[in-house]
């Protein structure tokens, strides 16, 4: 053994503890990037200026994308919505209605979506459109001005783009608890790795 040899500092071997521990790491690293990338795109397109629609959509998508980071950030794309009211430019039209109806229908997805598996989707995605359904049925008997939530645009940008976002999380959280089984199944001996017994 040479001088270098004895000098260089000998690595941990690789035990399946410490495997999973950098495994572990490495997810937590992927899920902040996720985060902060969602994040920063939801700000930036938010900080634009667009018509509603657009804005909308993207809101409620990119808040259910980025809370698949865990964490805050779910709730912290729920809390960019009102960028566009200190922004440079004007809030799109029906801004001033938009916020307090999806933000409020978003933290209430959020809190079920939180609170269990791919199961509690369903009702995650029931109590996001609840509200928008209750006020398209009465709005406009309670304020005639309230017929923003009968708009199709309306619709396609909240209820579509809720279910494409849930949909998304049921999809990863299904296929990391297959990814979990199979990495938690013992695995079978080797027949060659076996002493000679002869």
């Amino acid at each position: 053994m040479t001088s270098a040899q004895r000098l260089r500092p000998s690595r941990p071997p690789l035990t399946p503890a410490r495997r999973r521990i950098l495994r572990q790491r490495a997810v937590l690293l992927l899920r902040l990037v996720w985060g902060l990338a969602v994040a920063g795109a939801l700000a930036y397109s938010l900080w634009q200026p667009g018509n509603w629609p657009q804005k909308l959509g993207l809101w409620v998508l990119l808040t259910l994308l980025a809370d698949e980071a865990g964490g805050w950030f779910g709730y912290l794309g729920v809390v960019l919505g009102g960028l566009p009211f200190v922004a440079s430019h004007a809030p799109p039209e029906q801004w001033f209605v938009i916020v307090p109806l999806v933000g409020g229908s978003l933290i209430a997805a959020l809190i079920v979506k939180h609170s269990g598996g791919p199961l509690v989707l369903p009702f995650s995605y029931a109590l996001f459109a609840l509200p928008m359904l209750l006020a398209q049925r009465f709005g406009p008997s309670i304020d005639a001005t309230l017929t923003l939530p009968a708009n199709a645009s309306f619709r396609r940008s909240t209820l579509l783009m809720a279910a494409l976002g849930l949909g998304f999380s049921f999809l990863r959280q299904v296929a990391g608890i297959v990814l979990r089984r199979r990495l938690e199944r013992p695995r079978l001996a080797d027949p060659r790795a076996a002493p000679d017994q002869g």
